[in-house]
């Protein structure tokens, strides 16, 4: 028996699919001007669902992504906004955590838009000081190198709240980060700023466990939470994607990917959830495995 932190799952491509909308480059953050009330519905059906935190629909309100579609005034506004509706679904349910997305900044999976640490730290500290006095910790997220997760890291710190690292690594080497760097590399900034928790996000779960017994190295409490796409398509990786370009995998059923998360939490794993394309009722059937597997979700 462990205490287990289960995660809520994707927030994006649920709000997609909820909206009916057709994507847009701006992703989740079209979705919620748009939509609102869908997010802390959402979230709310999450900690229906068994979890335990709710991760603020925040990962990509970067001036950067904001300022090509003319919305670089509503920065703040955003950021309030996603935050309103975790606080409300929190409060509704009684109880949870709620983690401060910081998304990449430039687009995800794209170590070569990595800015230099002195460039990138102070953006992030923007939205860390923003985001604090809502959040009970700050979750870096899809960190696809060692140079985007020091900038990250050294900027959450500005905001005085635990940080939680989490990387995103090859889909057909979970040893690797997407930048080719291996996970091991990331040991000198963790023994740096020695974030609370390393983890690793949004890659296949079949990367997972690779990956997962590189980070237990390190020390620390880990964990990972996957997607479920085939693969992160080229097209995404050029300019201004939408997610039109990915791929949804039809057989991620509940049952397969609680059972991938299940062999995450017998490595020694105690957070576990999902990313794009892992819903409440993947988060429902994980919480239910775990309890019956009496572990404690906190």
């Amino acid at each position: 028996m462990a205490e287990i932190t289960l995660l809520d799952g994707g927030m994006g491509q649920e709000l997609l699919a909820r909206s009916g909308d057709e994507p847009t480059p701006l992703w989740a953050t079209q979705v919620m001007l748009d939509h609102p009330d869908l997010v802390r519905a959402i979230h709310a059906d999450y900690f229906a669902a068994g979890a335990t935190v709710a991760t603020t629909n925040t990962y990509a309100i970067h001036h950067d992504r904001l300022v090509k579609f003319g919305r670089d005034h509503l920065f703040e506004t955003l950021h309030m906004a996603a935050l309103r509706q975790a606080v409300a679904a929190r409060d509704a349910h009684g109880s949870g955590r709620i983690a401060g997305s910081l998304g990449p900044l430039g687009a995800s999976y794209r170590a070569d838009l990595a800015e230099s640490v002195d460039q990138a730290a102070p953006k992030f500290a923007e939205i860390a000081r923003l985001l604090a006095p809502h959040v009970d910790l700050f979750l870096i997220e899809t960190s696809a190198s060692v140079l985007q997760s020091e900038g990250a890291l050294k900027g959450a710190a500005a905001g005085g709240l635990p940080v939680w690292l989490s990387v995103t690594v090859a889909d057909g080497d979970g040893t690797c980060l997407r930048s080719g760097e291996a996970l091991a590399d990331l040991a000198p900034l963790v023994a740096r700023y020695r974030p609370q928790a390393v983890l690793v996000n949004c890659s296949v779960p079949e990367a997972m466990a690779a990956a997962l017994a590189e980070v237990a190295r390190f020390g620390l409490p880990f964990g990972a939470y996957a997607n479920g796409f085939s693969h992160i398509a080229p097209a995404f990786l050029e300019a201004n994607p939408t997610v039109r370009a990915l791929e949804t995998r039809h057989d991620l059923t509940p049952d397969l990917y609680a059972r991938f998360a299940m062999d995450w939490v017998a490595m020694g794993a105690t957070i576990v959830g999902g990313c794009c394309e892992v819903g409440p009722a993947h988060i429902a059937e994980l919480a239910r495995r775990l309890r019956a597997a009496d572990h404690v979700l906190v």
